[in-house]
């Protein structure tokens, strides 16, 4: 009984030293997946018929959204170590709220776009708009698998699996909405300044 205990014990020892790491190289497969993208719009841009264009305005109300969004989880998960739980909550709620606004905004400029003749595909589409539609999308895939872990770790908050001196799955969730977000602005100001 007792053999089995430690055993118990090490192994989630052992889960936790290794959730992180994995987390890590995770996130390095998708920068290097998002760099490869890049680089293939910055040898497309040599073509003939590479149009440039404004980003639209949504974008800027996505990216003021997406680095608020990290700037309440960031306050909720200090406030989660400082053991105030309802605060906490309060803004990881807030979170969500800001995330899914990110989302919206990205289809309303997916809209301007458009709205102003530029498509992803078809015989309108250019190669500039068919990258950036195309990039983006990929990142709001990434954002709503973000928002899924919001949800878990929301769940678990709630559950209180969180304490001031064991929050692995919250920082884990944490690290990856961060993540998302300096991903995004990477790509903001890459398709603003690279046109």
């Amino acid at each position: 009984m007792i053999e089995e205990q430690a055993l118990k014990q090490e192994y989630t020892v052992a889960k936790k030293k290794s959730a992180k790491p994995m987390l890590w190289i995770s996130m390095i497969s998708m920068v290097m997946f998002f760099a490869g993208l890049t680089s293939a719009y910055v040898i497309s841009m040599k073509r003939d018929d590479w149009v440039s264009f404004d980003l639209p305005q949504a974008f800027y109300i996505s990216t003021f959204l997406i680095v608020a969004s990290s700037i309440t989880l960031f306050l909720s998960q200090k406030l989660l170590k400082q053991n105030k739980r309802q605060l906490s909550l309060i803004l990881i709620v807030v979170t969500l709220i800001l995330g899914i606004g990110f989302i919206w905004q990205q289809y309303v400029g997916f809209n301007q776009l458009k709205s102003v003749g530029l498509f992803f595909t078809g015989p309108e589409s250019t190669v500039s708009t068919s990258f950036i539609i195309g990039i983006t999308f990929m990142h709001v895939i990434h954002l709503f698998v973000g928002v899924l872990v919001l949800l878990v770790v929301i769940y678990n908050h709630f559950k209180y699996k969180y304490k001031s001196d064991d929050m692995l799955g919250f920082e884990l969730g944490a690290i990856f909405w961060h993540f998302v977000d300096i991903l995004w602005i990477y790509l903001f100001f890459f398709f603003y300044f690279i046109r």
